[in-house]
């Protein structure tokens, strides 16, 4: 307890900690909460159903000058607070200029007297509470941050890029215009000259006397002059023109193409990657019709040409040059606008592309960036398995079931061309011609195939080839060759940005821990909605690579990643983690998504993280030794000398089938000695109180409508004095919370249990 001086010294530290905080002049906690995502801001408004958000607000930068930790411990300490505080919502009343909000604040003010005056100690607890959560939060959102912050560094000059493309395809098309009329003027000129010559050249006396005609002549050689003029003009602007959209197409949209298709890459693998393809239409599209106006205008020059010709004509001299790079541009232009804009996946795994499995019906979907009305319904795709392989590849080789051919449709929300390819299947041959196989060397998820799409683009005589393919794939016969499937996936869009690598895995590079950490935070960011933070990833680092002053830079190979069992265990390294992803997904999504699962940290950081705490302190964290297992830590007892923390053997999946995860946390028991226990779980690190961690995740069991008693299960860990001394794992039992046969060897069989346990009992039951 608080004494007199204690109080006053206490008094004068606040002071002195206000008069600072004011100096400082830094960003508060509350300035933080502001500037939060929406949905981030929605969680820390949850909190306040205990306390008003107003009073948060208004005395945002003095609650949090305070020390409501020690407070909530400390009841003097609590009275001065809890009076403090009022005196300073009292203060804001009186200097507030809005009647309003004074009146609200006052009505605050005497419901806050009514509520915490005479319990100081719950209202400590209760702000000391959610300035806890609003850290929690803060924390989380920027953890979730940090993984896309170097991609948000990368685009941050895309929308300034963006900006010049678009004033690149307006500045083409303001040019295109300009031709055209700059062709109706030459077309008249032309016809004037025609008009003239005609009368000149005639022979008819009615057009004139001959001194008239002789005028004409010199005018007619005027004109004739201003027509070679202007045609040399026009060919020059086309040139000028023809050249600039080379360059927007060759550089510009070019790499704006190859971004996406890496942008795809990455979204591929988990990656927080935009991967709309409308902006890319619009340009290529735009430069397309430009293209296409320009060619009629070349047309348009020749037939002028054919009313009007001369020797030295321009046209003659330079039409079929241009026209033949105009060509070459809308065939080049057209080839790489054909895009998958669906990488193929299995129709149920749409979360996990380009592995499929056998006999299992997979999707995929093309898409023509350049929308010309007149080729709706004129463009016939066909996808082909492995059109191309690499000579002397061994591999499997397979047929594709379902159809494989598709009309290119209009699609109403876009107008995009686009044919979406659904049920289609593979099926392995045993054979090929009548030879069997050879074997490969590479094992079943290093082998990688690809998916061809050919069209024909035929339009005012111009035919194009269109051929594309998807990114390397992986073909698997059992969902068991999943993970490994998606590891392969990862591996080479990690590593390489070639689109069409199908030996890549002949001999595989390594990459750094700072390119795998980073696609293992997208993994948790997509699969499961929250990434993993730097402490988690630095304790799987450590399990991978072992201590290092820095893991950034140190290389990861492929037989390290997914090849070559973890030391002393029976499985790899991301075995293991993609057992604990699909672990999360169907048992722990919710707490995962709370942050009430430290999950990754080593043994060593656990003892380190609970040494310091109060009894009950616990923490979550995934067994190292289980393939998709959690466990949980606390502190069994704390003293001067040493701390003794007690751990449960690992939950896995055939344990959470029947009892959510959160309510075993919540009704966890010990029997110690024959004497059954409270929970002895009761701060969720760092202190978070476990009903209010777990309380919300709990499901509630249904209570029969006849007159039983009702059953519930109840987690329980049966240990002795002398085996809690020792701090060894908790032993649970198998398959239920109760185990008749460990409740016989550690309980005397005249416990009070025996009367309430039967050999076939598994549960407790209580009387409503």
């Amino acid at each position: 307890m608080l004494q007199g001086c204690q109080v006053t010294h206490y008094l004068h530290r606040v002071a002195e900690l206000l008069k600072l905080s004011r100096q400082e002049n830094r960003m508060n906690q509350w300035e933080e909460v502001q500037k939060l995502d929406v949905r981030f801001q929605e969680q820390v408004a949850s909190l306040y159903s205990n306390f008003p958000m107003e009073v948060r607000e208004e005395l945002a930068t003095w609650i949090e000058s305070q020390d409501w930790d020690t407070a909530s411990n400390h009841e003097p300490m609590a009275v001065v607070l809890t009076s403090s505080l009022l005196a300073e919502l009292e203060k804001q009343c009186s200097h507030q200029q809005s009647f309003c909000h004074r009146h609200t604040l006052k009505r605050i003010n005497q419901q806050l007297q009514e509520t915490y005056k005479d319990s100081p100690l719950y209202m400590a607890s209760v702000i000391a509470s959610f300035l806890r959560e609003e850290r929690r939060i803060i924390a989380m959102a920027s953890e979730m941050e940090q993984g896309s912050q170097e991609m948000s560094m990368q685009n941050s000059l895309v929308p300034e890029r963006h900006k010049y493309i678009d004033t690149q395809v307006a500045i083409t098309r303001c040019s295109v215009q300009r031709l055209d009329q700059n062709m109706k003027v030459m077309e008249d000129m032309q016809d004037d000259f025609d008009s003239r010559y005609r009368k000149v050249f005639s022979g008819d006396p009615a057009n004139g006397t001959p001194g008239f005609l002789k005028e004409e002549a010199f005018k007619l050689q005027e004109v004739f002059s201003e027509v070679d003029c202007k045609r040399k003009e026009v060919l020059t602007e086309i040139t000028v023109v023809v050249r600039d959209i080379d360059v927007l197409m060759n550089s510009e949209l070019a790499l704006e193409l190859n971004d996406w298709k890496r942008r795809q890459q990455i979204a591929c693998i988990g990656g927080p990657s935009a991967t709309e393809l409308d902006l890319l239409q619009n340009w290529f599209t735009l430069t397309a019709q430009s293209l296409f106006q320009i060619k009629r205008q070349l047309d348009k020059l020749q037939e002028l040409v054919r009313k009007v010709t001369y020797e030295g004509n321009p046209v003659d001299q330079q039409r079929a040059q241009l026209e033949e790079v105009v060509n070459h541009l809308i065939s080049l232009l057209i080839k790489s606008s054909f895009v998958v804009e669906l990488q193929p996946c299995l129709s149920n795994l749409s979360e996990k592309p380009l592995v499929i499995k056998t006999t299992t019906q997979f999707s995929t979907k093309v898409r023509l960036l350049v929308k010309l009305p007149e080729v709706d319904y004129q463009l016939r795709v066909k996808i082909t398995f492995d059109k191309d392989p690499p000579p002397n590849r061994v591999c499997r080789h397979f047929t594709m079931s379902g159809n494989n051919t598709k009309v290119m449709d209009v699609e109403s929300s876009n107008g995009c061309l686009s044919a979406e390819f659904k049920r289609l299947e593979l099926r392995e041959q045993k054979s090929v011609n009548g030879v069997k196989g050879h074997e490969s060397f590479l094992t079943v998820t290093e082998e990688l195939h690809a998916i061809s799409y050919q069209a024909q683009f035929c339009i005012r005589g111009l035919t194009v080839d269109l051929e594309t393919h998807s990114l390397p794939l992986v073909v698997i016969s059992n969902l068991i060759q999943m993970a490994n499937g998606r590891a392969s996936i990862m591996w080479y869009n990690i590593l390489t940005e070639e689109p069409k690598n199908l030996l890549f895995f002949s001999s595989p590079s390594s990459c750094t821990w700072a390119q795998l950490s980073e696609v293992l935070h997208w993994q948790f960011s997509c699969f499961v909605g929250l990434g993993l933070n730097r402490e988690q990833l630095s304790m799987l680092g450590n399990k991978l690579l072992g201590p290092q002053a820095s893991y950034n830079d140190c290389q990861v190979s492929w037989a390290m990643f997914c090849k070559e069992n973890l030391p002393g265990r029976s499985f790899t390294f991301w075995t293991w983690l993609d057992s604990i992803l699909e672990f999360i997904k169907k048992y722990l999504q919710n707490l995962w998504m709370d942050g009430c699962i430290m999950g990754f940290v080593t043994k060593e950081r656990e003892r380190i993280l609970l040494k310091d705490r109060e009894v009950g302190t616990f923490l979550l964290r995934f067994s190292e030794s289980h393939l998709g297992g959690i466990t949980f830590t606390w502190v069994d007892q704390c003293n001067d000398r040493n701390v003794k923390l007690s751990s449960v053997v690992p939950y896995t999946k055939q344990r959470l089938s029947t009892l959510p995860f959160a309510n075993i946390v919540r009704e966890y028991k010990l029997i110690n000695n024959g004497v059954l226990s409270e929970n002895p779980l009761k701060f969720l690190y760092p202190h978070i109180p476990m009903e209010e961690a777990f309380g919300k995740h709990c499901i509630k069991q249904q209570v029969a409508a006849f007159d039983y008693l009702q059953s519930d299960f109840m987690p329980i860990s049966i240990v002795s004095d002398s085996r809690l001394a020792d701090s060894p794992p908790l032993e649970m039992p198998v398959l239920s919370p109760w185990s008749p046969d460990t409740i016989s060897q550690s309980l005397d069989p005249s416990n009070f249990l025996r009367d309430l346990l039967s050999e076939n009992e598994m549960s407790l039951s209580f009387s409503e």
